[in-house]
């Protein structure tokens, strides 16, 4: 296929482009940051660009995962905000009827499903964790999850209006920077992305892989939101022993991971705060991340037999 790769320069489009590319499709890279992966150098935002760009390549599917994202909340506008994540949405989204791709993959977040309300209650000493799954309805706190979430709802007009086939991954944290989790601050960044694998964190070779799945079903799927995330061993009826004691329960599922992480000088997080649920994307999409907590304590245990 000929796929227009928006946020080709990002750490998820250079993952993507190549995998991409080792299927053998033909991919035009879309970002306003040069990089060898971007054939166009410019913003979703201009609208011309666009057309222009998805019309001259006889684009065929479009995946969608550039943005402006939360760390640029501090040095952005919320009308660049809006221009990038909203209307450079619609661009895409129109210039995909017009020329009668067939395929949109959207890249979203789990971020939006984090409302004012839940935070406070993080804050405030919230009685269990929370269970999130596509089910429940978003409150975005923020002027990012306010404009993912409303680009996700263009996504389903246009899959209404139009036909166009649509999916919707609803990402976790997959980025390489250090995490500003705040009862993660006396650990090693690796530790943190260690614990975060049990409910909260993917990796970024994951992340391409459901964007490749999300193309080749979207044909059959019509429209689709899914939560992306390594899969969680915990079940809804642990959310109250997470919030209390995270360790032991952690030890139920996992008995030689305290014996491990001592010897690397880890902690597990006292508390763990919330869970997204990827089953849907295992039923569904048929997708199922590579990557998961079992896999760096085997690691360890590798590394300290050595």
């Amino acid at each position: 296929m000929r796929i227009l790769l928006t946020g080709s320069s990002g750490w998820l489009g250079g993952a993507l482009a190549p995998r991409l590319r080792g299927l053998g499709h033909d991919v035009t890279g879309f970002d306003p940051v040069p990089s060898a992966e971007t054939g166009i150098v410019g913003s979703i935002a201009d609208r011309e660009l666009v057309m222009r760009a998805v019309m001259e390549n006889r684009i065929e599917a479009i995946i969608h995962s550039g943005a402006l994202h939360k760390p640029n909340i501090e040095s952005r506008a919320n009308s660049d905000f809006v221009a990038t994540n909203v209307q450079g949405t619609l661009n895409l989204l129109d210039a995909a009827v017009a020329a009668d791709v067939q395929r949109f993959v959207f890249t979203s977040t789990t971020s939006l499903m984090i409302s004012q309300a839940i935070r406070d209650g993080f804050k405030g000493g919230a009685r269990k964790a929370a269970w999130l799954t596509e089910a429940m309805a978003p409150e975005p706190r923020n002027i990012y999850g306010v404009t993912k979430l409303s680009a996700e709802h263009l996504c389903r007009l246009y899959h209404l209006q139009h036909g166009l086939p649509v999916v919707v991954l609803r990402t976790a944290r997959f980025f390489p920077e250090a995490d500003d989790m705040a009862h993660a601050i006396e650990q090693s960044d690796a530790n943190t992305k260690a614990n975060e694998l049990l409910f909260r964190r993917l990796t970024v070779e994951d992340a391409a892989q459901a964007h490749v799945a999300a193309l080749e079903k979207a044909p059959e799927l019509g429209f689709d939101i899914f939560i992306v995330c390594a899969p969680t061993p915990f079940q809804p009826d642990d959310c109250e022993a997470l919030i209390r004691d995270a360790p032991s329960v952690v030890a139920r599922y996992f008995p030689e991971f305290p014996a491990l992480y001592a010897r690397k000088g880890w902690t597990m997080f006292s508390s763990i705060d919330r869970v997204y649920d990827a089953s849907r994307a295992r039923d569904r999409l048929g997708f199922v991340c590579g990557t998961r907590f079992a896999d760096v304590l085997t690691a360890l245990a590798a590394e300290q037999t050595v």
